[in-house]
């Protein structure tokens, strides 16, 4: 059976990511957490309480300063920002795979064979009908409704 890599703390996970190539920016105003970025991706990292490493926001691909979200609509995939929505190209794809496996193996996280196969999505929106999971709209009872509901009663 394989063994599962031991979680690093956050000190052993700056200095991985500092030896391997990433940079790092201290987030204002906040002590112990920061934003790793590499291959023009990037992702935030926090310690905890415990001394260990979390990942607060998800690795993404930069767009105008900004981590961009992937979303993948079952035709294509997406980048969206809060301002944009843009096409993901195959190199950026590529490129936030690495980032995405590389950072797991700093920070000690497993590596999962579905992912590790291809970019996953944060979100999956593959159905185009608009407002789909939304409750039904409240409305007046139509007419067979009514006199279904008289010969219940």
């Amino acid at each position: 059976m394989a063994k599962k890599p031991a979680p690093r703390t956050y000190d052993e996970t700056v200095a991985w990511l500092r030896d391997h190539g990433f940079e790092l920016l201290e987030a204002p105003g906040v002590q112990n957490r920061g934003f790793v970025k590499k291959y023009n991706c990037s992702a935030a990292i926090e310690k905890t309480d415990d001394g260990a490493v979390k990942i607060f926001a998800h690795p993404g691909y930069l767009i105008a300063g900004e981590i961009a979200k992937l979303i993948n609509r079952g035709y294509q995939q997406f980048f969206k920002t809060t301002k944009s929505e843009a096409p993901a190209t195959a190199d950026q794809l590529k490129a936030l795979h690495q980032f995405t496996e590389e950072l797991k193996e700093a920070t000690g996280a497993p590596s999962l064979y579905n992912e590790s196969l291809g970019t996953v999505s944060e979100n999956y929106v593959y159905d185009r009908v608009q407002n789909r999971d939304e409750p039904p709209a409240e409305r007046p009872a139509r007419p067979w409704e009514k006199a279904k509901s008289k010969r219940r009663g």
